[in-house]
C-alpha cells in the first residue's frame, strides 16, 4: 500500500497517521499551539444555535406541500424537458418537491461527510488549534445533521439515499490520508457548494422554514470556508510546482466530477420512476438542451453553486494559467479575478449571526453562561 504523500507548508497543518495516538501525547507539542485559528474558535459562540430548541427554528412549521412548490421552478430543469409537458399540474408540483426532497438528502449526506471529516482531523492534526478548531467544526456539523434531519422529517418522513457521484466523493475525502484533499475537498469546495446552494434557497425558496435553515446554517459555513482559506493563503504560495501541479489537478477533476454528474438524470432515476419516466430518456432529453452555453449563462449569477466553487479556488490561489482554460469555458475568470474576496452568502449569514445574538444574548444571560448551560 503506498504511503500518503503529504503536503504540508505550515506547521498548523502538520498531521500524522490516524492511528497515530503516541503523536499527540508528545509533551513538546501542547505548547506549539498556532494563534492561526483562535478567532473563529472564539467567535464560535456568536453563531450558536440550537436545531431543537424553537427559539431558533421551529421544525412543526407547516406548508401545502401538496398544493404548492417548495421550491423555485427555476431550480428544476426537466420541467421545460418533452417528456415531462404531459404531466398535470399537480404532479409538477409533486415533481419540484421530490426534487427538493433529493436536494435536501444531499444535504444531509453532505453535512454527515463533513461532521466524519472534521472528527477524522481531530485524528491527524498534531497542532492543538487546528485540533480545536476541527473538533468545534464537527460540533457544528453535527448539529447540522440534526436540523436537516428535523427538516426531511417535518415535510418527508425520511431522506433518499445518496447519489453515487456525491457518495464516492465525500467518502474519498473521509477516508482520505492526505490534508490537502481533506481541507481543499471539503473546507472549499463542498463548503463553497454548500454557501452557493443555501444562498440559493434563502435567495428563492417558496418554504419559509427552509429559508430559515439555510441561513442558520450559513452562520456556521462561512466559518468553516474560512479555516480553508487560511490553509490556502499559508500554503499555496509555499508549493513547489509539482505539488501546486497535484493539488491543481486534484481540485479540476473534483470540480468536474461535480458539474457533470452531481444532477444528472442517473442520480435522480429514483425520482423519475415515481412519475413514470425513464431516467434514460430524461438524461437523452436533457443533454440535448443544455449545452455549455447554458452553464456558462447560468454561471453569470452570483450565486450559481458552481460559479462560487470557480471563484473558491480561483481566490484560493488553487487555479493557475495550467487549468484556467477549463474553468474558462464556463466563467468569466478575468470578471471572477477583479471581484473582491468576500463570498455570496457572506451577507447572508451575518444577518443571521445578528439574529443569534439575540436569541443568546438578548437577556440578562451572558455569553459564558449561555455556554456553560
Amino acid at each position: 500500500m503506498t504511503e500518503a504523500r503529504q503536503i504540508t507548508k505550515d506547521n498548523a497543518y502538520e498531521a500524522v497517521s490516524p492511528d497515530d495516538f503516541e503523536a499527540m501525547m508528545n509533551v513538546e507539542r501542547y505548547n506549539r499551539r498556532s494563534g492561526a485559528f483562535d478567532k473563529i474558535i472564539s467567535a464560535t459562540h456568536d453563531h450558536f444555535w440550537d436545531p431543537l430548541d424553537p427559539r431558533y427554528i421551529d421544525f412543526s412549521e407547516p406548508f401545502d406541500q401538496e398544493n404548492e412548490m417548495m421550491i423555485s421552478p427555476d431550480l428544476v430543469p426537466e420541467l421545460t424537458l418533452p417528456c415531462f409537458a404531459a404531466l398535470p399540474e399537480k404532479e409538477k408540483t409533486r415533481f419540484v418537491n421530490e426534487t427538493a426532497r433529493w436536494m435536501m438528502s444531499a444535504i444531509l449526506h453532505g453535512e454527515q461527510g463533513a461532521l466524519n471529516l472534521s472528527a477524522s482531523l481531530c485524528h491527524i492534526l498534531l497542532d492543538p488549534g487546528a485540533q480545536e478548531y476541527a473538533a468545534n467544526q464537527a460540533r457544528e456539523e453535527a448539529r447540522h445533521v440534526t436540523a436537516f434531519a428535523a427538516y426531511v422529517k417535518s415535510r418527508w418522513g425520511k431522506p433518499l439515499a445518496v447519489g453515487e457521484t456525491l457518495g464516492n466523493l465525500l467518502a474519498e475525502m473521509v477516508n482520505a490520508k492526505e490534508v490537502y484533499k481533506k481541507i481543499v475537498g471539503m473546507q472549499l469546495l463542498v463548503e463553497g457548494l454548500a454557501m452557493g446552494t443555501f444562498a440559493t434557497f434563502f435567495n428563492t425558496a417558496r418554504d419559509p422554514l427552509l429559508v430559515k435553515l439555510c441561513q442558520l446554517a450559513m452562520t456556521d459555513e462561512a466559518f468553516h470556508h474560512k479555516f480553508g482559506k487560511i490553509w490556502a493563503d499559508r500554503t499555496i504560495p509555499k508549493l513547489t510546482q509539482e505539488e501546486r501541479d497535484i493539488i491543481e489537478d486534484w481540485a479540476a477533476n473534483v470540480f468536474q466530477t461535480l458539474l457533470f454528474n452531481l444532477v444528472n438524470p442517473e442520480q435522480k432515476k429514483v425520482i423519475y420512476a415515481d412519475f413514470g419516466l425513464d431516467w434514460k430518456l430524461v438524461q437523452a432529453e436533457m443533454l440535448e438542451a443544455v449545452t455549455d452555453e447554458d452553464r456558462r449563462e447560468g454561471m453569470k449569477d452570483a450565486a450559481n453553486v458552481f460559479r462560487v466553487l470557480v471563484k473558491t479556488l480561483l481566490k484560493a490561489g488553487i487555479i493557475t494559467d495550467r487549468t484556467k482554460s477549463f474553468y474558462a469555458i464556463y466563467v468569466d475568470m478575468d470578471e471572477l479575478k477583479n471581484e473582491d474576496d468576500r463570498m455570496v452568502g457572506d451577507d447572508i449569514a451575518e444577518q443571521g449571526i445578528a439574529f443569534l445574538k439575540t436569541v443568546n444574548f438578548g437577556s440578562k444571560k451572558t455569553a459564558q453562561t449561555v455556554a456553560a448551560e
